[in-house]
């Protein structure tokens, strides 16, 4: 059985609808159970359950929240080498289009390696022009269906690596599957 969370701190609302998205996109490999919890909420007992782990926070000046930040320094510091090889990826929201949210995926990614999880980028394209290379990002809330369409197939691609790399299900690798890309420009 899969075992996905989406870990996310939210301060307007976006990213925790980000957030459910995720979760809908992981929901939708078979022998998923996804957990989503609040960086208020979560422990480190959910970090070490799962074996895929979704992180979005706001953008906060370019990088991730400092409740994020403080979450990986403080919860998780004693649990540093029993995270090595889950796999990884981010999501982020901004109060804009140019705030900074690739930037804060990286941020999220940097930390996220430096705890030994594999992280991912994607390259399928949610709507002309949008893809999540960095991982899902929003302008805000996300409402329009190509930036929803992202943190799904966000969601989707962790719960498939999940299963082909940890659980032996080579029928759910992305490339062995038919879904629409679009090709760059």
């Amino acid at each position: 059985m899969n075992k996905i969370l989406i870990l996310f701190d939210s301060k307007s609302g976006n990213v925790a609808r980000m957030a459910e998205l995720v979760a809908e996109g992981a929901r939708s490999i078979s022998d998923t159970e996804v957990r989503i919890r609040s960086v208020t909420d979560a422990t480190a007992e959910d970090v070490l359950w799962c074996d895929g782990l979704a992180v979005g926070s706001p953008t906060n000046m370019g990088i991730l929240s400092w409740r994020m930040k403080r979450f990986w320094d403080e919860t998780m510091r004693e649990h540093w080498m029993a995270v090595d090889g889950k796999i990884a990826c981010a999501f982020s929201s901004a109060g804009g289009w140019g705030g900074g949210m690739e930037l804060a995926c990286q941020s999220i990614l940097t930390v996220l390696m430096n705890f030994g999880f594999l992280v991912f980028g994607v390259t399928d394209y949610s709507g002309k022009k949008m893809t999540l290379h960095y991982g899902a990002v929003a302008a805000k809330e996300p409402r329009e269906e190509e930036t929803q369409e992202a943190c799904r197939i966000l969601g989707r691609r962790l719960a498939e690596w999940t299963a082909v790399l940890l659980h032996g299900r080579p029928n759910e690798h992305p490339l062995k599957k038919p879904t629409p890309r679009m090709p760059p420009g």
